[in-house]
């Protein structure tokens, strides 16, 4: 079939996937092994050097894998997608094709508390900087770009929740600027492809924690990088040597020469897999390939829902605000509507007057709502994160996150939505 000429709920289920070859099975298997048979010397010397692609190590590539890839990169509309093992991953792989020592990324303030601990500190173990700024306004994103930037990275629906950015500004920003373009890096977790596909406006490249909405049932962990391979590396030559200037590694070989569009996925492929190791397991990117059969169908009940949820929330005594870009009343509903009209998405926070005690004892007195640290669940999903996935940060650091201590975060469920509202009404006033 021609993928490109289908829908995306068709694409979800077939992209990457036809009849296995060897067998003729229909689902795609596991192929849960680490390495692959020459045909002879010069196959394997063809495939180590590039020239062909195939099969080697499981670490660089897999079949199963590399079906979640293909997948994923029709649904995001990509040139080449790389699997790893976990959301984390894909994020450091990114930054490692594109950064050395001394360079920076400029990062929205508003992201993940993980994300935020992984800028703020791990990276600085390679020698690179994070610049946080205020994302919701493009302009400071320009201010902050200087010759040693490499990308700019956003979350376009912000974790916690509610957050809405202005993704063609910002693709703006990132390629218009005094010292040249520098790629766009989206991290569409929250949203998935169903409701956002950033490269149609303008993100050059896109990661996920496949983990959440993409598996959908919280049974697999893994991550994904994909290009868009429209950012032209090439032109800048001494700002990304990895991608555009000779590789000691490979005798030399020039990957945007070599490779054009798919410059960065195969770099990711041939070292950044190599050397970083973070590959994902075969059972994973099958588990994640049955839960996207069924991303269109989730993702329009978990925005159904969470809309819903939220707009009880809003009317509740005990509740001081609520944070969703899908209420009207919200100042990202407009941008909302823009990039987002299928819905809003599942994750969204609100404040309670009791503050950081009824927060505490709200998540810990739900019946129903499962009390843990993940999203994008089947189910519906409870945290507190000022006191655990933000807790790294300080007190200001967590507000400016979105993170403060009254703030409580849903991951809406696909449950029937009155179940949902029962169990927070009861936790709710148990909480006092």
């Amino acid at each position: 079939m021609t993928e490109s000429t289908h829908a995306f709920a068709t694409q979800a289920v077939h992209a990457g996937t036809p009849a296995d070859p060897a067998t003729g099975a229909r689902v795609t298997p596991i192929y849960q092994n680490t390495s692959y048979v020459f045909e002879d010397s010069a196959h394997a010397a063809a495939l180590f050097n590039l020239e062909k692609v195939g099969y080697i190590y499981s670490r660089l590539t897999n079949p199963t894998v590399m079906a979640l890839q293909q997948r994923l990169a029709a649904l995001e509309g990509g040139a080449g997608a790389t699997c790893t093992a976990s959301g984390h991953a894909a994020q450091l792989m990114t930054l490692f094709a594109l950064m050395g020592p001394g360079d920076n990324v400029v990062a929205s303030n508003r992201l993940y508390g993980g994300s935020l601990n992984q800028f703020s500190n791990a990276i600085r173990k390679f020698g690179w900087e994070a610049r946080f700024v205020d994302a919701t306004d493009p302009a400071k994103v320009a201010e902050a770009i200087d010759a040693k930037t490499k990308a700019v990275f956003v979350e376009v629906l912000a974790n916690p929740g509610g957050i809405v950015l202005d993704l063609a500004a910002l693709a703006e920003a990132a390629h218009d600027n005094p010292t040249g373009p520098v790629p766009l890096i989206v991290d569409n977790t929250l949203a998935t492809p169903y409701l956002l596909r950033p490269f149609e406006h303008g993100a050059d490249i896109v990661v996920h924690s496949t983990t959440k909405f993409l598996s959908g049932q919280g049974t697999a962990l893994g991550g994904v990088a994909v290009d868009s391979g429209k950012f032209d590396f090439a032109a800048q030559p001494d700002r990304f040597p990895s991608l555009a200037r000779p590789v000691p590694d490979y005798h030399g070989m020039v990957f945007t020469e070599t490779f054009g569009p798919a410059a960065l996925t195969m770099f990711n492929h041939a070292i950044g897999l190599r050397d970083l190791g973070a590959a994902q397991s075969p059972m994973n990117a099958f588990l994640t390939l049955s839960g996207i059969e069924t991303l269109p169908l989730r993702m329009a009940r978990h925005s159904d829902n969470a809309l819903a949820v939220a707009q009880w929330l809003k009317r509740h005594a005990a509740v001081s605000w609520v944070s969703y870009a899908g209420l009207a009343d919200s100042p990202y509903h407009a941008l909302a509507r823009r990039y987002l009209p299928r819905g809003a998405g599942a994750v969204f926070t609100f404040g309670l007057k009791g503050g950081y005690e009824a927060g505490v004892k709200v998540v810990e007195g739900v019946k129903l709502i499962s009390h843990l640290a993940n999203i994008g669940d089947t189910r519906s999903l409870i945290i507190h994160p000022a006191s655990t996935t933000h807790r790294q940060l300080p007190e200001e650091g967590q507000i400016a996150a979105g993170a403060g201590p009254d703030v409580v975060r849903l991951s809406v469920g696909i449950e029937a939505v009155e179940d949902i509202v029962a169990d927070l009404d009861q936790a709710i006033a148990n909480a006092g």
